[in-house]
C-alpha cells in the first residue's frame, strides 16, 4: 500500500533580501529617481528625486488611513510633478547652451492628460519660473486653461477641433494677456479665423499641424502619417498659406506644430520626424510667414518597464536625448537659412505619470487546491492510482512525459463522470492529484533555462488569483482597453521572498476585470510574484506610473466611482496633506445615472410600511434596514 507523499524538506542557504526584491519588480528601472525599497521591506517615494526626502509609503498609507481616507486611494506626489516640470525644462536649457541654440524652449502641459483641477493648478504655479504654459484640445480644456493660467509669457496652444465660438474666445482671451496661438487642424478652419477676427478686430496668431510621412510606433502608430485623424496635408497647409495671404493675415502664421503619437519608444522616430518638420518650416518662413515657434508635440515616452529599450511600455533614450535630438535638428535645418524658433513640447505623460501611485488592499484568493494529499487507499479507482503513481515518481528527466500523463488521465475522469462511471468524491479526488502534479511539475521548470513549448501555459493555469479592491475599469482603464503595461508590486514585506504567483482581479463582475500582464526583464509575464495572503494581516499593492490619462478615462462600470485622492507635500519634517479629495459617494455615484437619491429613499420607506402592515417584518427589522440603506448611499462605491 502506498503511503502519503512527504517531500524532502529544502533548505534554502539564501535568505531573500530587499536587493532581491529590487531585481524582481525592476524597481531601479522604472521607479529611478523617486521609487526605492528601505530596510524594513517598504517601498519608499523621494518625491524631489535625489535632492533629499524621503517617505515610507506604507507607514503613508496606514497614517492617511488613520485621518479617514479609504482604500483604494490615489496618493498624488505634488513634488514629483514639480522635479519633472523642472527636469524637463533643464534638459532642454542643457542642450540649447551645448548647441549653442540662438532661441529658447517653452513648453505646455496637455489639459487632456490629466483635467483634475489640484493638478492643473500645481502645474501652473510650478511651472511659472518657466514660463510654463497648457494646451487645450477642446472648448472645455480651453476653458481651463484660460481661468488657471496666469504666467506672463508662457504659451496656451489651441488645438482640436473648433468652432466659432471656440475660436471667438481663444481671440479674445489675447485682450487679456493671454497668448493663445490658434493651430489649424482642419482646412475649413482657416476661413472660421479669418472671419472671426474681422468681426472682433483681432489679429489673430495661428499655427498650422502638419500631417508628417513620419509614423509613430506602438499603440498610436495608425494614428499618424498620411492617414492620421488631424492636421493638414503638404497641399492643405499650401491652401492655408494663400487663404492667409489672400485676407493679408499671413503675418499671423506664427508656428508649425506635429505630433507622431504617444509614447514613442525608439528615438530614431523622433529623430525622423524632427528632419521633415525642420523642412516644414524652413519653407513655410521662405513663403513669407514671419513663424517663430515650432512645436513638437507629445511622444516624449515613460519606461514603464525599466528596461530602457525600443519595447512599447519603455523608451530607448533619455529625457536628455530626447532635448539634445530637438535641438540640434531644427538648429541644422534652419542653418544659414531663417531664425531658429522657440521650441515647444507637449509632454505630457512624462510630467505627470510619476506624481500618482494607486494604492489597493487584497481581499482575498483563490486558486487550485494545494491541500495535502490522504494515502492512497486499496479500492481507489484505476485512474486515482495512475495519477498518484505519477505524482510520486516526478522528477527533473520524466517531468514533461508525467504531465502528458496527467493530463490524459484527467480528460479520462471527466470523461467517465460525464458518463456516470466515477462518483463525485472520486472526481474530486482525481482533480486534487492532477493539479499536485502540475505544481511539482512547475516547481521543476522554474528551475530551467528554458521551458518547453507545450509547458509554457502552465505558469498561468496554476497562478492565484488575487481579488483586490479597485476596479481597473476606473482606476487602470488603459491596462484594459489597450494592454498598457503598469509596473504593479507589494508595497510593504519586500524583505520576504514572495513565493506564490497569481494575478489580479477587481471587484466588477466582469471577466476582463482583471490584470495578467506584467513587465519583465524579457518582454510581459502572465503573473506577478506575490506573499502568501493572510486573512487577518493587510496586504497592499500599488499601481505605479499611472497618473497620465487612467483618472480621466475611468467609466463607471458596475457603478464603481472615484477613489479617495490626496495631495501629499514633502517639508522639512516630513510631509504634509495639501488636499484631500474624497471619492464619490454611492448618491453621487447614482445621481450620474438620473437615480435620485430621495426617490430611492421613499420607494424602501413605502416598501417597508407595506410589510409591516401584511406584518412581513418587525418594525426594528425595518427601521435597521432603512437605516442600513441610507448608511449604503452615503457611503464608498469600494469595499471596507
Amino acid at each position: 500500500m502506498l503511503q502519503e507523499i512527504q517531500l524532502p524538506v529544502v533548505v534554502d542557504t539564501k535568505k531573500w533580501a530587499i536587493q532581491d526584491s529590487e531585481t524582481l519588480y525592476r524597481i531601479d528601472g522604472w521607479g529611478e529617481p523617486y521609487f526605492s525599497i528601505n530596510e524594513a521591506g517598504n517601498v519608499t517615494v523621494s518625491p524631489k528625486g535625489d535632492r533629499g526626502g524621503c517617505i515610507d509609503l506604507f507607514a503613508l498609507v496606514n497614517d492617511l488611513k488613520q485621518r479617514g481616507l479609504r482604500l483604494p486611494m490615489l496618493v498624488r506626489f505634488s513634488d514629483i510633478l514639480a522635479d519633472r516640470i523642472e527636469r524637463l525644462n533643464a534638459t532642454f536649457a542643457k542642450a540649447i547652451a551645448r548647441y549653442n541654440y540662438n532661441g529658447v524652449y517653452r513648453g505646455v502641459f496637455p489639459v487632456k492628460v490629466n483635467q483634475q483641477r489640484q493638478l492643473v493648478e500645481e502645474i501652473a504655479k510650478f511651472g511659472k519660473p518657466f514660463q510654463f504654459g497648457l494646451e487645450a484640445g477642446s472648448k472645455p480644456e480651453l476653458l481651463i486653461a484660460l481661468a488657471t493660467l496666469r504666467t506672463p509669457g508662457s504659451l496656451l496652444i489651441c488645438n482640436g477641433y473648433k468652432d466659432a465660438e471656440y475660436i471667438e474666445t481663444a481671440l479674445l482671451a489675447r485682450k487679456l494677456g493671454q497668448n493663445t496661438i490658434i493651430v489649424i487642424e482642419q482646412l475649413e478652419e482657416v476661413e472660421m479665423i479669418i472671419r472671426a477676427a474681422t468681426k472682433l478686430g483681432i489679429a489673430p496668431v495661428v499655427g498650422v499641424r502638419a500631417k508628417l510621412s513620419a509614423k509613430g510606433v506602438g499603440h498610436w502608430e495608425d494614428s499618424t502619417g498620411d492617414r492620421a485623424k488631424f492636421g493638414l496635408s503638404m497641399w492643405e497647409i499650401l491652401e492655408t498659406v494663400e487663404q492667409l495671404e489672400s485676407a493679408n493675415m499671413l503675418n499671423s502664421l506664427k508656428l508649425l506644430h506635429f505630433h507622431i503619437g504617444s509614447q514613442i519608444s525608439n528615438i530614431s522616430t523622433i529623430k525622423d520626424a524632427l528632419r521633415e518638420a525642420g523642412q516644414v518650416y524652413v519653407q513655410l518662413a521662405t513663403l513669407g510667414a514671419p513663424m517663430g515657434h515650432l512645436d513638437v508635440g507629445g511622444g516624449l515616452g515613460v519606461d514603464y518597464d525599466g528596461s530602457k529599450t525600443n519595447f512599447y511600455a519603455s523608451k530607448n533614450y533619455s529625457m536628455q536625448n530626447y532635448a539634445y535630438d530637438i535641438v540640434a535638428a531644427i538648429k541644422d535645418a534652419c542653418a544659414d537659412k531663417v531664425p531658429v524658433p522657440t521650441l515647444t513640447s507637449e509632454s505630457g505623460r512624462a510630467i505627470a505619470s510619476h506624481q500618482s501611485v494607486l494604492v489597493f488592499d487584497v481581499m482575498g484568493i483563490s486558486g487550485t487546491p494545494h491541500q495535502a494529499i490522504s494515502a492512497l487507499k486499496e479500492d481507489e479507482h484505476l485512474i486515482v492510482q495512475n495519477l498518484f503513481e505519477a505524482l510520486e515518481n516526478i522528477n527533473e528527466s520524466n517531468y514533461q512525459e508525467i504531465y502528458h500523463d496527467a493530463v490524459q488521465f484527467n480528460q479520462e475522469a471527466i470523461s467517465l463522470f460525464s458518463f456516470g462511471y466515477l462518483s463525485l468524491k472520486q472526481r474530486a479526488r482525481v482533480e486534487r492529484l492532477f493539479w499536485e502534479c502540475c505544481d511539482r511539475i512547475l516547481k521543476v521548470t522554474r528551475k530551467l533555462n528554458y521551458v518547453p513549448d507545450d509547458l509554457e501555459d502552465l505558469e498561468r493555469a496554476m497562478a492565484l488569483t488575487y481579488y483586490c479592491n479597485f476596479s481597473v475599469f476606473q482606476s487602470a482603464p488603459d491596462s484594459w482597453a489597450i494592454d498598457q503595461l503598469f509596473p504593479i508590486m507589494p508595497i510593504h514585506r519586500l524583505n520576504e521572498e514572495p513565493t506564490c504567483r497569481g494575478t489580479i482581479a477587481d471587484l466588477t463582475c466582469d471577466s476582463d476585470g482583471k490584470i495578467d500582464r506584467f513587465i519583465d526583464l524579457r518582454d510581459v509575464k502572465s503573473t506577478l510574484e506575490l506573499h502568501p495572503f493572510i486573512a487577518e494581516e493587510p496586504y497592499y499593492l500599488a499601481l505605479f506610473l499611472g497618473g497620465a490619462y487612467q483618472e480621466i478615462l475611468g467609466d463607471l462600470h458596475n457603478l464603481f466611482g472615484d477613489t479617495d485622492a490626496v495631495h501629499i507635500h514633502t517639508t522639512p519634517t516630513g510631509y504634509k496633506v495639501e488636499h484631500v479629495i474624497k471619492g464619490d459617494s454611492m448618491t453621487e455615484v447614482l445621481a450620474y445615472v438620473q437615480y435620485n437619491r430621495d426617490a430611492m429613499l421613499e420607494n424602501i420607506r413605502q416598501e417597508t410600511e407595506r410589510s409591516l402592515q401584511e406584518k412581513q417584518i418587525t418594525l426594528d427589522e425595518a427601521r435597521l434596514f432603512l437605516q442600513k440603506y441610507e448608511h449604503c448611499l452615503n457611503g464608498y462605491t469600494y469595499l471596507s
